[in-house]
């Protein structure tokens, strides 16, 4: 069963699900599961082999989507369900696979395609830290700096860093070899008829126009809207906007 975190208090209307992205974890969601528990029940998970999560093989999406019903079948028997990037295809899947667990879904950045991007080169960097060394966040900080110039992306990754236990938590051998899972997406023959808002940034180039007939072909109910200025990281870079667009569909 995955690590679960839950915000406010139960309502007549189902609880929201927060699947977050790959290298990520629950605690990266809390500002805006706080904000949505204002009016709303909000779980948040650690997906498999990440944060407090069990480290399970396969890491694939039909595992991921299992994990995510397991949680809904716990808290009721269906949930609104929001997903940022890999946490994103999760949902979708869950959506195909477990239609019944789903009322509404939001999908963060992401379309349900295979990506052309891999993300190896972050294990890679993450490898290079000599977490016996580690003392501080700082320390990891400025070993990460010789492989990642961007500090922000430092930043997204070492919080996934255990200081006092010198460890990741994030099961880096198993997500090397899934990463062709996660960049790809499961082939499905169903479709999932319900509310399903894709929520893009607008700099982002993660969902783009040639996908919107896969979008449609499997969520027949999509709709696209976009959140200017914002790219992939879109619930980080805008997160008042990010809250106001999920908020106002999930109440629609």
């Amino acid at each position: 069963m995955l690590e679960s975190y839950t915000f406010g208090t139960k309502t007549a209307a189902p609880p929201i699900l927060i699947a977050h992205g790959l290298f990520g974890s629950a605690r990266n969601w809390n500002v805006i599961a706080k904000r949505l528990s204002e009016t709303r029940f909000v779980i948040t998970v650690d997906m498999r082999n990440h944060g407090a999560s069990p480290w399970n093989a396969p890491h694939d999406y039909p595992a991921m989507a299992g994990d995510l019903a397991e949680i809904i079948a716990k808290n009721g028997g269906q949930a609104d369900v929001v997903g940022h990037s890999m946490g994103g295809k999760a949902a979708m899947v869950l959506a195909l696979n477990h239609p019944e667990t789903l009322r509404k879904l939001v999908v963060a950045d992401i379309a349900p395609v295979a990506y052309g991007h891999t993300q190896q080169g972050m294990i890679d960097a993450m490898r290079t830290v000599d977490l016996p060394r580690v003392e501080t966040r700082g320390d990891a900080d400025r070993q990460l700096a010789a492989e990642i110039e961007e500090p922000g992306v430092r930043a997204f990754l070492l919080q996934s860093l255990d200081v006092k236990a010198k460890r990741w938590r994030l099961n880096l051998d198993q997500l090397e070899a899934d990463m062709g899972a996660v960049l790809g997406f499961p082939e499905v023959e169903s479709c999932f008829e319900g509310p399903v808002l894709m929520l893009s940034g607008g700099e982002s180039d993660y969902v783009l126009p040639e996908h919107r007939e896969r979008v449609k072909a499997l969520f027949p109910a999509a709709r696209f809207a976009k959140i200017p200025g914002a790219g992939h990281w879109l619930h980080a870079e805008k997160p008042r906007e990010f809250e106001a667009a999920v908020a106002a569909f999930l109440a629609a």
